[in-house]
């Protein structure tokens, strides 16, 4: 989150800020004084560079969204197989979350309790097309691997998507001791075991 001209650079000064007050004020909601406190700065000084508090919410969310599907493009695109690929976008998710553990507030509506429901909304459709594009490798499964998933591939995206909810719900509320990716490897082998099945195994099912 670094650029190069200056009048940037303070903006990400403050999103880093309000990121890093996320996560050592767990549970407290944020004020615009106490965030100016920490940049240094006045609050007047924070409205020039943005507008509300709203909108240094929104530039975290922005920060989010870019970071994880600008990734997410790239392991669509790749050949790997289907259980691959959602193993990879699932751990991307989980990997993000652990290494910024303020911005788990937003990815679990925490931090938005109190704010404008535009932030809660922009944060459900974030989920909405991270399940989307989980239910995009699943569908390609069969007409790339012959494989479709056990049970429906809207219920297989979401399912998948809740647990990775649930271990980002974890760590927030762990106060950030239950790391979403420990015991993930061998949650995704049970997760992924009949995830995916050929014709003739689903027959047998």
């Amino acid at each position: 989150m670094t650029q190069a001209n200056p009048k940037q650079s303070r903006r990400e000064q403050i999103l880093q800020a309000l990121a890093l007050m996320l996560e050592e004020d767990s549970g407290k909601r944020i004020t615009t004084a106490a965030l100016a406190r920490q940049v240094g700065v006045s609050e007047a000084a924070l409205y020039r560079h943005f507008p509300s508090k709203a909108r240094m919410f929104e530039g975290l969310i922005e920060f989010i969204e870019s970071t994880l599907f600008e990734r997410i493009a790239l392991i669509i695109q790749d050949n790997d197989t289907a259980h691959a690929r959602v193993h990879h976008i699932l751990s991307l998710l989980l990997g993000f979350a652990e290494k910024n553990p303020g911005l788990c507030r937003l990815l679990n509506g925490d931090a938005l309790t109190g704010e404008t429901a535009r932030l809660r909304t922009r944060m459900a459709q974030l989920f909405e097309r991270l399940e989307t594009q989980i239910k995009q490798v699943l569908r390609e499964a069969e007409p790339r691997e012959g494989l479709r998933p056990a049970i429906t591939v809207t219920a297989a995206a979401n399912l998948l998507l809740a647990c990775a909810e649930g271990r980002i719900g974890q760590y927030v509320r762990s106060d950030y001791r239950k790391r979403p990716t420990e015991h993930w490897e061998d949650q995704w082998q049970l997760l992924s075991r009949d995830l995916l099945l050929s014709s003739k195994e689903r027959i047998a099912v």
